[in-house]
């Protein structure tokens, strides 16, 4: 209802009752006309109310929530929607992004999607711009695909520009398999390059990407695959020294920033690389970072002309949801609220770092908190500390006994003994980033965005009482196994147990 209707109402009830209803769809309409016109992140986050009335009245420009017979659709696909639950899920935005050559591009059936679309790319590119890289966010897509697939896109849009034997992608390994997947479902040959050790992380080896771009030749490379955000003790790859390399060769330089917009240290690195060297372009997921559900993410770069042809490489229409959620949740945030939340996960990593510090501290015979200051997000805890012994039991079970007790995301890592074989290509030490990682097994444990110090404490607790459980039994099996090698028989199971409490 707008602000003309809502003065004829005068007509039937008193006027001074309408004024706080006045007063609020003024302060709303002066909000969108500015968001319509700055195309900018609000500093404050919007009301639900507010963020409903949006969405709707923007489905309601898409003909197929027009009115019963003012619309009489003759073509193959033309927006309906059988279950009214579904309907209402969606708010009627049934005709998806984009059309069959771009998914950026207008629909003439569908201009409240087109709107929501367009919009939320210009809050998008804003949002990178004021969290940490305002040279290289000059144009950002949302794709409707999670981040595997979005490489594999910008993979793809490279393809045209390159030499036609340009076949190969210099990959600092990373062992996450949707990244190297990307590579090969746009049918290139990856080139895994191992990390090096740097005390307890795993950096760059920026000598070998050297040494392998004059073997091969620019001419039969179609891209650097760099990561930001990943598991420690890999940290993030060096990578103003990577795209430094890429603009004395000419090659492209795509980075794996998945959940890097939450770790200032990250997109300090992409902005650094973008001034010093090439960068081309680099992808962030949705739901990582903006809390939304699974299925979107933002491609963006220096170049407006490089991020376009990877949308325009997107074959047909496309889901508007994940559009549709991220609008919705950068105007609910606002840039304050989004501030917040990076406060509060920056807290909440201290507070993990500094309580597996003082629980590695109490369990100094089982476990050891590496040194992985440069990765901001993700901390290991080494499972063969000083003084122990592996006992020869299956690190795993730590993992198992987390999740059973309701921590999700922790993981453990057994090290150089597992090999895994990812569309032929075989590692060894799978998950830990190296052939032969000397610290393994360790387990993994990050600070995400909108984690809270509440559950890092719940967690500490958790892992505090496992360890104190778990690697005492693990710590009295070795010591029964000395005692039998010795032929001490007479030193049993139980004494141990009471012994060592």
């Amino acid at each position: 209802m707008n602000s003309d209707n809502l003065l004829a109402l005068g007509r039937l009830v008193d006027q001074r009752h309408l004024q706080p209803a006045l007063g609020w769809r003024r302060g709303f309409e002066n909000r969108l006309s500015h968001l319509l016109s700055q195309r900018r992140l609000p500093e404050q986050g919007w009301s639900e109310p507010e963020l409903e009335l949006l969405i709707r009245e923007l489905a309601l420009l898409d003909m197929n929530n027009a009115n019963s017979g003012s619309c009489i659709g003759v073509g193959e696909r033309e927006g309906r929607v059988v279950c009214p639950l579904v309907y209402r899920r969606h708010f009627g935005l049934a005709h998806g992004i984009g059309r069959s050559g771009d998914v950026t591009a207008g629909q003439p059936k569908a201009a409240g999607s087109s709107v929501i679309n367009s919009l939320t790319n210009s809050l998008l590119g804003d949002w990178l711009r004021q969290f940490g890289c305002p040279k290289a966010a000059k144009c950002a897509v949302l794709i409707p695909v999670a981040t595997g697939m979005a490489l594999c896109l910008c993979l793809l849009s490279l393809r045209s520009s390159r030499p036609s034997n340009a076949k190969l992608v210099l990959w600092p390994r990373i062992d996450q398999k949707s990244c190297f997947k990307a590579i090969i479902t746009a049918g290139f040959t990856p080139v895994p390059i191992e990390p090096l050790l740097d005390g307890d992380q795993l950096v760059t080896d920026v000598t070998a990407v050297r040494s392998l771009i004059e073997q091969h030749g620019p001419d039969s490379i179609v891209a650097v695959m760099t990561t930001t955000s990943c598991f420690a003790p890999r940290v993030p790859d060096r990578l103003a020294d990577v795209a430094k390399l890429c603009a004395e060769f000419g090659l492209p330089h795509i980075v794996n920033n998945a959940y890097g917009v939450q770790a200032s240290r990250c997109m300090n690195l992409i902005n650094d690389a973008s001034t010093k060297g090439r960068l081309d372009l680099f992808v962030q997921s949705c739901d990582k970072n903006l809390l939304v559900p699974v299925g979107g993410a933002v491609i963006a770069g220096p170049d407006a002309a490089v991020v376009s042809r990877v949308a325009a490489t997107y074959p047909g229409r496309a889901s508007a949801s994940p559009s549709t959620d991220a609008l919705l949740t950068l105007l609910h945030l606002g840039r304050s609220g989004f501030a917040r939340l990076l406060d509060q996960r920056a807290a909440a990593y201290t507070r993990l770092r500094d309580g597996l510090a003082s629980l590695a501290g109490r369990h100094s015979d089982c476990v050891r908190l590496l040194d992985t200051g440069k990765n901001p997000i993700s901390l290991a805890l080494c499972l063969r500390g000083s003084g122990s012994s592996s006992g020869g039991s299956d690190p795993g079970r730590l993992g198992a006994a987390l999740f059973r007790r309701g921590c999700s995301g922790a993981r453990v890592v057994a090290g150089d003994d597992k090999r895994v074989s990812i569309e032929g290509y075989e590692f060894q030490g799978y998950g830990a980033h190296q052939t032969a990682y000397p610290f393994a097994p360790y387990l993994n444990a990050a600070a995400g965005l909108g984690m809270s110090e509440t559950e890092v404490d719940s967690f500490l607790v958790v892992l505090d009482s496992l360890l104190t459980k778990e690697f005492r039994q693990r710590e009295i099996d070795s010591h029964v196994a000395d005692a039998d090698e010795q032929g001490d028989n007479d030193y049993s199971k139980d004494q141990l147990t009471e012994d060592l409490g």
